[in-house]
């Protein structure tokens, strides 16, 4: 397969952008340090601005008070890196999904698939599950019953849908996702456990994204929801009833216990905590490693944890925080301000 090209003047037609400089011809992407003459780099960090000078870029994405400084072709943009990354998909290759489905593959005689999506080879769709229109299920993927795979989804390899689930159009779920697995439901009675049925199921709203090997449990009752445009990142956990809001991104090994509410337009951290129940409003960010213990109301940047120290201060630090309570009692208000 050959490689597509681009002229610098194309790229600024088509993404709406000032072209500076000789247009030149661009056959790949990438980054300021290793990108050779038939590449395009980009400037998003400012801390990057001085390799500008030495860049082997052909063309060079950045904005305009940074074009002064580059010599070469330079492609002005207001946002350089959204901009790489949609003149970057230009490059990607993709594999090709024949329609149809493969002989090893099954499906239920109660599921309906359309002529145009693709079963791979040992895939699985249950019992009353819909596949959509260009959908994808790939090689080793289960759909279980009840299911339904929007328009243009695409479930890469060895995704499984047990139950109930339902995907909005154009959502992407990379290997070894779990969807519509059973909550973490539990009654105590007598000592012994009981477990507490879950007869909900999982919605995944249009333009999402599902790292791998990610689970996202069904609901108890109701469901478990990803709004539109949610991007969870790999090998997170969300619980049973959470609901997600529209554009919230998390990433890796990030988890949320059951029944919580996250807003729109919020960004979790890695491996932060947020405990079930709780309600975090649009627009909140949460650090990595946090543990989120309570609701928050207002918009903002939320952290918790010890920073990192050399493992000698840790250990001062940590003898020194058992003196907290005391320090703050033999205070002249008693320690009341710090209750």
């Amino acid at each position: 397969m050959s490689l597509p090209t681009f002229a610098a003047s194309e790229l600024a037609a088509r993404f709406g952008l000032e072209l500076r400089g000789e247009d030149r011809t661009v056959t790949g992407v990438g980054t300021l340090a290793d990108a050779g003459p038939g590449q395009l780099g980009f400037l998003a960090n400012p801390r990057y601005r001085c390799q500008l000078a030495s860049t082997g870029a052909g063309v060079v994405v950045l904005r305009a008070n940074d074009a002064d400084a580059f010599p070469g072709t330079a492609l002005v943009s207001r946002d350089p890196y959204v901009t790489f990354a949609r003149i970057a998909a230009l490059f990607e290759r993709k594999p090709a999904h024949a329609p149809g489905i493969h002989p090893t593959a099954f499906v239920d005689p109660d599921a309906a698939v359309d002529p145009t999506a693709c079963i791979g080879p040992h895939a699985s769709v249950g019992a009353r599950s819909r596949v959509h229109a260009r959908a994808v299920v790939g090689p080793g993927c289960v759909v279980g019953e009840d299911c339904e795979v929007g328009e243009d989804c695409e479930l890469q390899a060895r995704v499984t849908l047990l139950t109930r689930v339902r995907l909005g159009k154009r959502v992407r779920i990379l290997p070894g996702a779990v969807l519509g697995a059973a909550g973490f439901g539990l009654a105590m009675d007598a000592g012994r456990w009981v477990n507490v049925p879950q007869l909900g199921g999982v919605v995944v709203g249009d333009d999402c994204e599902i790292g791998a090997n990610t689970t996202i449990d069904r609901g108890a009752l109701g469901d478990t929801v990803l709004e539109e445009d949610v991007r969870l990142d790999n090998q997170i956990q969300i619980g049973h009833n959470v609901r997600i809001g529209a554009h919230t991104a998390m990433a890796g090994c990030a988890a949320v216990a059951g029944s919580a509410k996250i807003g729109r337009h919020c960004l979790i951290g890695g491996a932060a905590g947020i405990l079930g129940h709780l309600e975090v409003c649009d627009r909140v960010v949460v650090t990595a490693m946090s543990l989120v213990t309570h609701s928050i109301r207002e918009p903002g940047e939320y952290s918790s944890g010890t920073p990192l120290m050399d493992n000698r201060s840790w250990r001062k630090s940590a003898a020194r925080f058992k003196q907290l309570d005391r320090i703050a009692r033999r205070s002249p208000d008693g320690g009341k301000d710090n209750e």
